[in-house]
C-alpha cells in the first residue's frame, strides 16, 4: 500500500479583528481560533485555503509536511 503525505497547514492568529468586518471576525472563529496567538492545524484544502485567503491580513500561515 502506498503511503500518501498529507499537507497540513499551520494557522496562527497575529492580528486582531476589531474594527474588521462581521464576516472576517466569523472567519476567524470558523478556523478555530479565538486569542490573539492561538494557533490551528487545518489539512491542506481548497475550502481552508479559501478562508485563509479572506483573512491574511490576519493571520499567518506555515505549511507543514507530515
Amino acid at each position: 500500500m502506498t503511503e500518501q503525505r498529507t499537507r497540513m497547514l499551520r494557522v496562527t492568529y497575529v492580528k486582531s479583528s476589531i474594527g474588521y468586518s462581521a464576516r472576517q471576525k466569523a472567519t476567524v472563529r470558523a478556523l478555530g481560533l479565538r486569542h490573539i496567538g492561538d494557533a490551528v492545524e487545518h489539512h491542506d484544502q481548497p475550502s481552508v485555503r479559501g478562508m485563509i485567503e479572506k483573512v491574511r491580513h490576519l493571520v499567518r500561515v506555515d505549511v507543514i509536511e507530515e
